[in-house]
Parts: C-alpha cells; sequence; structure tokens
C-alpha cells in the first residue's frame, strides 16, 4: 500500500517505521530538515522536506499514488488542512490526529464530515482508554470503544446469580441502546439473535451507550457492582491524566490526581466534577505517604517523563499499592515492562505510539470495510451503506439480514446509536456489526 505521511514526530515517525518494516511504500513529509534525515537513515522510503499543506510538496510525496494518508503532526490546524487537500485531491483513505479537546468536542461539530476526513484520533485519549482497560470493569474480559466513542464494547462472565438466565432475548427488557451480541460457551461463538439462551458461566459480548451499557453487564455480572468502585490514584494531570480521570469518574471509581503545578490543579478542579485533586509531587515519598497510596486499588502515572513514571510506580508499589499502571512513551520499553513489569509492581505499560499504530492499523486495507476486533469465530465489522445498495431507505426491520450478522452500532453525522428495528439506514450512514466469518460476504452485500 502507498502510505503518504505528514509529521515525523513522535508518532509519526513510529508509525513510519513500522510500516515501512511491513513492505509498505512509505513516503514522509517532514519541515524540520535535521529530522528528516535522521528518520530517511531508519526507513526504505521516501522522505521529504517541506510543507505538508504545500501542493507542490504533496506531489513530489506522489500524492497521486496515495492510498492512504496520514497527517500526524503535533498541531491541529496543520493536520485538519493537510487531510481536507488530499480529501479534496481524491485520496480514497486519509486520517487525522488532533489534539484530545477537540476530538471531546465531536458531539459538538461533526470535523470529519466538515473537513471531509475518513478517521480523526487523539493518540492522549487512545492511551487513556488503554489505561481505563485495566480499571474499569474489572471482571470484563475485553474493553473496546467504536463509533467515535460512543458506543462501547464489552466481553462479560455471566454470572449463575443472574436474573436474565434461561430466557429468549426477545422476551428480556434490556436496557435501551445496548444488545447483546455474541455468546461464547462450551468453546464455540454463537452471534446471538432472539431465542439465544443464556446460562450461567458463558462469556458474552455486549455493546452500548457507555452510561446505559453499565446498567446491561450489572444484570450479567451482578457482583461487580455491589461493592464500592476501586480506588485510583493519578500521578499527572495533563491530558493523558484528564481523559484518563474524565473516562473513570463516571463508572464508579474514586479517582485522586496528583498534580505539581498549581494552575493545572486548579484547572483540573474545576473540570472535574467527581474526582479529588491534590496539588504535589507525586515523586516524593513523603507526599505519597500523606496521601495514603499504599491504600490505592490502583496507580497509575501519566506524567510527561517516562523516568519519572516507572520511578513513582515502584514507590506507590513499595508502598502497598495493589496494581501499578505506567505510561511510556518508547514502544519498545512500554512492551519490555508490560513483559516483565510485574516482578516490580507493574502491571501494563502503555505507549502513545503503539496505541497510535494500533488504531491505524484496521485502516491498512484496500477493502470496504474494516476490521474494528476479531473475537473468535466473529468478527466486528465497520462499513458504509453504499448508495443504492439493499439497505439504502430502509428500515432494518425491512432489511433481509443474513443469519449470523447483528447490527451494534450506527453513526448518522454527530448521532451514535446501538439500531433498533425503526432505525432506518441512509447512503453515508456507518455501521458497526458483528458478524459470523460464514456471513461476512452475504453481509457486506446487503449494504454495498
Amino acid at each position: 500500500m502507498n502510505i503518504i505521511i505528514v509529521g515525523a514526530g513522535e508518532i509519526g515517525r513510529h508509525l513510519a517505521i513500522e510500516l515501512s518494516r511491513l513492505d509498505h511504500s512509505v513516503s514522509v513529509i517532514e519541515s524540520d530538515a535535521a529530522s528528516a534525515a535522521e528518520l530517511q537513515n531508519e526507513i526504505d522510503g521516501k522522505v521529504v522536506v517541506g510543507d505538508g499543506s504545500s501542493w507542490h510538496t504533496l506531489a513530489e510525496a506522489n500524492i497521486g499514488e496515495c492510498d492512504l494518508f496520514l497527517s500526524l503532526t503535533s498541531e491541529n490546524a496543520v493536520n485538519l488542512m493537510c487531510a481536507s487537500m488530499v480529501k479534496a485531491m481524491g485520496v480514497e483513505r486519509v486520517i487525522s490526529r488532533v489534539h484530545p479537546g477537540l476530538q471531546r468536542e465531536e458531539w459538538l461539530f461533526d470535523f470529519r464530515g466538515h473537513f471531509g476526513i475518513d478517521h480523526i484520533f487523539s493518540s492522549e485519549r487512545l492511551a487513556a482508554i488503554e489505561l481505563a482497560k485495566f480499571i474499569r470493569n474489572p471482571d470484563s474480559l475485553v474493553v473496546e470503544e467504536i463509533a467515535r466513542g460512543r458506543i462501547e464494547l464489552q466481553q462479560v462472565r455471566v454470572s449463575s446469580k443472574s436474573t436474565i438466565l434461561h430466557q429468549p432475548l426477545r422476551h428480556l427488557k434490556l436496557p435501551g441502546n445496548t444488545r447483546i451480541a455474541l455468546v461464547s460457551r462450551d468453546g464455540r461463538d454463537e452471534v446471538a439473535n432472539a431465542d439465544t439462551v443464556l446460562k450461567g458461566g458463558e462469556i458474552v459480548t455486549v455493546f452500548g451507550a457507555p452510561h446505559k451499557l453499565r446498567s446491561l453487564v450489572g444484570m450479567l455480572h451482578k457482583e461487580a457492582y455491589l461493592r464500592e468502585g476501586p480506588r485510583v490514584v493519578v500521578f499527572g494531570g495533563g491530558e493523558y491524566g484528564f481523559s484518563l480521570a474524565q473516562m473513570l469518574e463516571s463508572w464508579n471509581c474514586r479517582v485522586r490526581i496528583f498534580e505539581r503545578d498549581p494552575i493545572l490543579a486548579r484547572d483540573l478542579k474545576d473540570r472535574l466534577s467527581n474526582t479529588t485533586v491534590i496539588n504535589a509531587d507525586a515523586t516524593s515519598v513523603s507526599e505519597l505517604e500523606e496521601e495514603q497510596v499504599g491504600d490505592a486499588d490502583f496507580f497509575v502515572a501519566t506524567s510527561s517523563s517516562d523516568e519519572d513514571n516507572v520511578m513513582t510506580c515502584l514507590q506507590a508499589h513499595n508502598l502497598g499499592a495493589k496494581n501499578c499502571l505506567t505510561l511510556i512513551h518508547r514502544a519498545d520499553y512500554a512492551r519490555a515492562i508490560s513483559a516483565s513489569g510485574r516482578h516490580f509492581g507493574v502491571v501494563a505499560a502503555v505507549s502513545p505510539r503503539e496505541a497510535s499504530r494500533k488504531e491505524i492499523s484496521r485502516y491498512i486495507t484496500t477493502e470496504k470495510y474494516h476490521v474494528v476486533r476479531r473475537l473468535g469465530d466473529g468478527v466486528v465489522l465497520q462499513t458504509h451503506v453504499a448508495k443504492g445498495a439493499k439497505a439504502d431507505g430502509k428500515k432494518v426491520s425491512e432489511v433481509r439480514w443474513p443469519d449470523g450478522c447483528v447490527l451494534v452500532g450506527l453513526l448518522k453525522g454527530l448521532q451514535a446509536i446501538v439500531p433498533g428495528a425503526d432505525a432506518v439506514l441512509e447512503a453515508g450512514d456507518e455501521v458497526f456489526a458483528m458478524v459470523a466469518h460464514k456471513a461476512e460476504k452475504k453481509f457486506l452485500r446487503v449494504l454495498h
């Protein structure tokens, strides 16, 4: 695949190296000559020194042959402008990195639609999501976000004490905007339908709006929600720490943030509604002891310094914190710590660079759909309704869907829902579905 990357910073450089290793044809546009020269020695590809929003620079990078365009600088304006330009030039897939603050405003303004971009992401938010997976719903086997974060996927083991056992799904009153999509039993995976009956011990994959999904998960695994939420201490109130706290505070977690900058600490107090902000230096053992960090269920280090993150985790572990998680910017260091960190109390290390690579990897395809997640014998697919397709202009109930598929998400502009029978599918709508492997081709023929 011919891939052009604008920006050879932390994220762009990592993506360029990894994609080059996978034998993709990679061209990178970087405005800083020194950074460009350094990268040219590390990849088997082309590095162009120049402005990514310049037509001449794009032409030098061979934009006419581009299959995938990645705008990955640290500047929103540059990324959105470059991405919008190349989309207008006819590039089929265009992805832009943005600041997490802009991504949080997507429910107010359709940036993707306005700029004509296929996908936007924030590396800070992706890393926070990865960290949150180890904390939120500890009894869930998988936690994933889809539909711009408006819908969540979870895997949960069904409790033998659940009140919704031994009844067909059609008879259950499940929370609105949720869906039971896949049931794993006896080593087999079954895409759920109206006649599916749940039993204790089975693993189910569920989808829904995050605030609604909590109720459904509680029905399936009641014991997980009877106890008080975990105590979480976050070191660092920057974008990583703020994004993490924002995700956790509505999920029954008791969150405290250490932030040494008094101005930023005051700002955090104003922006977070259910989080305790402590204006103190978490690299100080005495400060950790004073705030009784040893009683925490999770200690999460999210500062900009990898060294401080690792050392504060060690200190928190020595004080008694049950689980320590850390942000590590270098992907190779993060993998090493994740592999052996448990010996010194670190459960996992998350790299923003690697989180970004994983997010982008599902768009590296020549197909008209993306694989969001593979789950046993099924797969979560993301695709669009094509103009004139069998499903175009019809209600979900009016479409003849193949056996082995269930719709779990529908994205219409700014609105994201788990579609019911009366939801109308229109050309351009983004559809998410849980599909058995045997039903993939038939399902896609309905939408394309």
